[in-house]
């Protein structure tokens, strides 16, 4: 048989669309052309297949060989396609069978010796694959990471295993499926002293998955803060589980195994942050998918950087336009950031400097619809040194998370989701509120200035405040406290 068919997958983002690989064997002078789109690392892999399939004891053709990757127009990276290009030849020469290639789709990097190599994106291939009612092979280093998705995955340690499998002679191992978590590592909430308001918020933005904000003087605990917030989140669900490893899979990154935490430099460009480059990838607002986004110096960041979140933080998602691709990463993280009072950090001290224009400039640079998507702005005070002292461990980690997974389990049953995801109407039937507590809402929101978009978030985490405290209805106490949380984005109240 002079043709022969085997089938890969590409990787276009977190998708991983079906190529099929079509390789010829013609009379004449001996070539091997790759055609298809190929970039430079798939036009290499002519020379590590020829060397693979030699090394595995196997006659490499001396003929014109003629490798089309299907479709054309789609453009084709990496080594991942080596496997599936050495058993096309060797089908097609008569040296493996071929009648069973069409119930697989092969993945992996072929090392000149002929062993495999793992490649970035088995998971996406998997789940694609899964789709399509084949089997997928896969290098044994990809093979517990491909093995989430419930689905046939084969792993294969070189080209010789998979032919001695083809032949019917030897079976690949089944890859086994491993979904459990691994327990959080991020330091314990106990290990911050006094703060109470600022602990307070951290369970309530945990709770209900609301944005927050810490702002105040240098060392008050802001970071200290935001990093624990990992520890007092619910677990992934399995679902998400897997959602966060395919994007992590799609970046050839390790597998993580709880809420992703994320914290780039304050130098990171538009790019780090949303994701991009030639052939797109991921970037940290997708990174922090079902996790936390934590920026601190918010300030600091490049401006054009911080408006980019706009975006993401109403929808979701992101969408990255490119001549030769576009890609939709998800971004349905949890924004934290951290800032001070002023360029210096001590506004109100003697020891401040700062002028006001230099303060209007500093904030200026967090614009008001950015401000307007964050929940919770909440001022964390500096405390002294006796105060320090004084001040009893906190409550541990383990005793607020519980809290908060009871409130989660509470809106997952009245309305599916969590309370920062409730849009629409949604908010009309589950944040309704009597008539004291939206009278107080209405004059409040006139007075500090809010937006619309100010108020829906203010019945939201009024919501979630109502669900901690195990209560059916948003009282006033809930709508006072959630008013209370948005400091920076109110007008100034001025005294006749």
């Amino acid at each position: 048989m002079n043709l022969s068919i085997t089938y890969a997958r590409a990787q276009l983002g977190i998708d991983a669309p079906l190529v099929t690989v079509e390789t010829h064997l013609a009379n004449g002078l001996p070539a091997f052309n790759i055609v298809g789109l190929p970039e430079a690392a798939v036009k290499e892999s002519r020379d590590r297949v020829r060397s693979a399939i030699v090394n595995s004891h196997f006659e490499f053709p001396q003929r014109r060989i003629t490798v089309n990757l299907a479709p054309a127009d789609l453009p084709k990276a990496g080594g991942r396609y080596d496997l599936a290009i050495a058993l096309g030849i060797l089908a097609a020469s008569g040296q493996v069978p071929g009648e069973h290639l069409e119930s697989y789709e092969f993945i992996g990097e072929l090392a000149l010796s002929g062993s495999l190599r793992p490649i970035p994106g088995a998971l996406p291939a998997a789940m694609a694959c899964k789709d399509s009612g084949r089997t997928l092979v896969v290098a044994a280093e990809s093979a517990a990471e491909a093995a989430l998705i419930d689905t046939p995955v084969k792993a294969a340690s070189s080209l010789l295993q998979v032919c001695a499998q083809l032949h019917g002679r030897e079976p690949l191992p089944t890859a086994e499926r491993d979904i459990a978590q691994a327990d959080s590592d991020c330091a314990d909430l106990a290990e911050v002293r006094g703060q109470l308001r600022a602990r307070r918020a951290l369970e309530v933005a945990a709770a209900g998955g609301h944005n927050l904000l810490f702002y105040g003087p240098p060392g008050t605990g802001k970071t200290m803060l935001a990093s624990r917030l990992p520890g007092i989140l619910p677990q992934l669900s399995e679902r998400e589980l897997i959602e966060v490893a395919a994007l992590y899979s799609s970046a050839g990154l390790p597998r993580i195994q709880q809420r992703p935490f994320r914290a780039p430099h304050h130098s990171a460009s538009p790019t780090a942050l949303v994701g991009g480059g030639s052939t797109p990838r991921p970037g940290e607002i997708s990174l922090a998918h079902r996790g936390v986004l934590f920026l601190d110096e918010m300030p600091e960041f490049p401006r054009s950087a911080l408006e980019i979140l706009r975006e993401p933080l109403e929808s979701g998602e992101v969408r990255i336009s490119r001549a030769r691709a576009q890609v939709t990463f998800p971004a349905d993280f949890q924004l934290v950031a951290a800032m001070n009072p002023c360029p210096c950090g001590y506004l109100g001290e003697s020891r401040c400097r700062c002028t006001p224009d230099q303060i209007d400039r500093y904030r200026n640079k967090l614009s008001g619809p950015l401000l307007d998507r964050i929940d919770m702005q909440v001022e964390v005070a500096s405390m002294s040194a006796a105060q320090l002292q004084e001040a009893p461990p906190g409550e541990g980690s383990a005793s607020v998370r519980e809290r908060v997974a009871q409130a989660r389990a509470r809106q997952l049953d009245r309305q599916g989701k969590i309370n920062a995801e409730l849009k629409g109407t949604e908010l009309d039937r589950h944040c309704a509120l009597g008539a004291a507590e939206s009278s107080l809402l209405r004059a409040s929101v006139e007075k500090l200035g809010l937006s619309a978009r100010s108020y829906h978030r203010v019945l939201r985490v009024a919501r979630t405040l109502a669900d901690l405290c195990g209560e059916q209805r948003i009282g006033t106490a809930q709508v006072a406290e959630a008013l209370a949380y948005r400091n920076l984005d109110r007008k100034p109240v001025v005294s006749a």
